[in-house]
């Protein structure tokens, strides 16, 4: 059976844009720009994660090796507290990310 894509229907979809505009305020309102650090800051949380069960390690393995505790490794990877920059340069050694700094 060929299903038939209503375009009208289609442009009539609101822009992720316009989602975030509607539930989050708009670009430059401290609403969003609250939004968008809490997204970052899950990102970031998701990619050390990634890189920690690629490397083959457990969070403890990664709270020992920083000098925290495994409960706090796992609040940062669910994204459910902010951490410092030194923490996360940390973080990303432990689990072998390197970073360099360009401008």
């Amino acid at each position: 059976m060929e299903h038939k894509l209503d375009m009208n229907k289609v442009n009539q979809l609101p822009t992720v844009n316009e989602e975030l505009d509607s539930k989050y305020g708009k670009e430059g309102t401290r609403s969003r720009d609250e939004f968008n650090a809490k997204t970052r800051a899950w990102y970031y949380a998701e990619c050390l994660k990634e890189a920690r069960k690629k490397a083959g390690l457990t969070q403890q393995d990664v709270a020992k090796r920083i000098g925290k505790k495994r409960e706090y490794v796992a609040l940062i990877e669910r994204g459910e507290t902010d951490m410092q920059l030194s923490t996360f340069i940390m973080m990303s050694e432990a689990v072998g990310l390197h970073f360099v700094l360009t401008y």
